[in-house]
């Protein structure tokens, strides 16, 4: 005691910079402010990132490192980063384009790097409650905007109740929160912790009285049900099910009827698709539909490893110039569906690859938690919303994948091996 008395602040940091304690501390720290910052700013999403990145190297265990890259839930989303790297050799776009289309696999890399930190960490649940924290505080900022636009970060590009990002980013951060507070929520109830319980689902349903009243994306619409779906069938009792379906409808209905905004969201997938199929006006759902038209016969032309890593541009800009493209349809670099954008890229072989990655993590979060349940469903939001888009190559909800997956993959790990030795001591 009386020798740290004693101790010098520059010996004081000597100590705490030798220490693999204080550098696992500093790790946890940035992967807290990288979550935290995720909703709000893309540029400190990546430097929190990657400093803790930096501050995993010093004292990392090489040895255990490299035997947890062996796992599938590891291999599978290097396997694709490398698909994607070796792919550029037989690509005909520009150097440039293939470059591009390489960077977003490369968030892939860090989800192991995350499994393996956070199987070692026991704050883990510190990462989920400051993405929370922050996607309830972005809550409150988007009803200041919808009702002082001028607020709003984002003059150019105005959106309704957005002040940073995009609405389909926003959707995305409020139904996760939203739909992962069930499962503490219904836990606090069965422990007959009422304030509490009430407390959750009142930030929860916040969540969705943004959506409804203030602005949301169709593919949160249609991933919503699925969603609370999944958590009825894993958690809740059929009678449970029924009645909460009835408040659900019930609150739907009211909700489709006080707001124009969610009905006006909501009709756009008929109006859409009646002004792209019958008048040939390009639309949303028309562009899409066009992509993915286009985008199966890209298939079709390379089905074993596709055309190659950045090839998807080139080939919607030829295709554009033929006269069965809808005029005024823009020429994007994806067909906004997942599996079809591997498809084109690295055919089969991605195909294969992308679905072991959603398949090994699936099978990781088949147990009981709240790690499990939010691992889960991170999957079941990506799996589904890149039916509509590329999810997992976007920055915001690829990382939200990366992030969410690995802190609560790791979780898991570390719940299982402790499970294991309190086994192994009792035997």
């Amino acid at each position: 005691m009386t020798a740290l008395a004693g101790e010098t602040t520059a010996q004081m940091l000597w100590r705490r910079f030798r220490s693999p304690v204080a550098w696992s501390e500093a790790v946890d720290l940035f992967a807290i402010l990288t979550v935290a910052s995720l909703p709000w700013s893309t540029s400190l999403t990546a430097i929190f990132n990657a400093t803790f990145l930096v501050c995993i190297v010093p004292f990392l265990d090489i040895r255990a490192f490299l035997q947890s890259l062996t796992r599938p839930i590891c291999a599978a989303p290097i396997a694709l980063f490398l698909l994607a790297l070796v792919g550029t050799l037989w690509s005909d776009a520009a150097w440039g384009a293939r470059l591009y289309a390489l960077s977003p696999t490369v968030k892939l890399l860090v989800l192991p790097v995350l499994l393996y930190h956070f199987e070692r960490s026991s704050r883990g649940s510190w990462i989920f409650i400051a993405f929370l924290v922050s996607c309830a505080l972005l809550s409150v900022m988007s009803w200041l905007v919808a009702v002082y636009p001028n607020l709003t970060l984002k003059p150019d590009q105005f959106e309704r109740g957005i002040f940073v990002k995009n609405y389909i980013d926003q959707s995305q951060e409020f139904t996760l929160c939203a739909v992962a507070l069930a499962y503490p929520t219904a836990l606090l109830l069965r422990e007959k912790r009422y304030w509490l319980a009430g407390l959750l689902a009142a930030l929860a349903l916040s969540f969705f009285v943004n959506m409804a009243f203030v602005v949301v994306s169709r593919t949160a619409l249609v991933t919503v049900p699925i969603m609370f779906g999944v958590f009825a069938l894993l958690h809740l009792r059929w009678r449970s099910i029924a009645m909460i379906s009835v408040a659900l409808i019930a609150g739907a209905a009211i909700a489709w009827q006080g707001s124009p905004q969610l009905r006006k969201t909501a009709d756009t997938f008929v109006s859409e698709y009646q002004l792209y199929s019958q008048r040939n006006i390009p639309t949303s759902m028309g562009e899409r539909l066009e992509y993915w038209r286009h985008a199966i016969q890209f298939f079709k032309q390379a089905p074993l490893a596709g055309h190659g890593t950045g090839s998807s541009q080139g080939l919607f800009e030829r295709v554009a110039a033929d006269p069965s493209w809808i005029p005024g349809v823009r020429v994007f670099p994806n067909p906004h569906n997942q599996t079809l954008h591997v498809a084109i890229q690295w055919g089969i072989i991605g195909i294969v690859i992308l679905y072991a990655i959603w398949i090994s993590h699936l099978l990781l979060f088949r147990g009981d938690g709240i790690a499990n349940w939010i691992g889960l469903l991170v999957v079941v939001q990506n799996v589904f919303t890149s039916l509509f888009n590329s999810h997992l190559f976007d920055f915001h909800e690829g990382w939200m994948y990366v992030i969410g997956v690995g802190v609560a993959g790791g979780m898991v790990i570390r719940a299982q091996q402790a499970g294991a030795k309190v086994g192994g001591a009792g035997s």
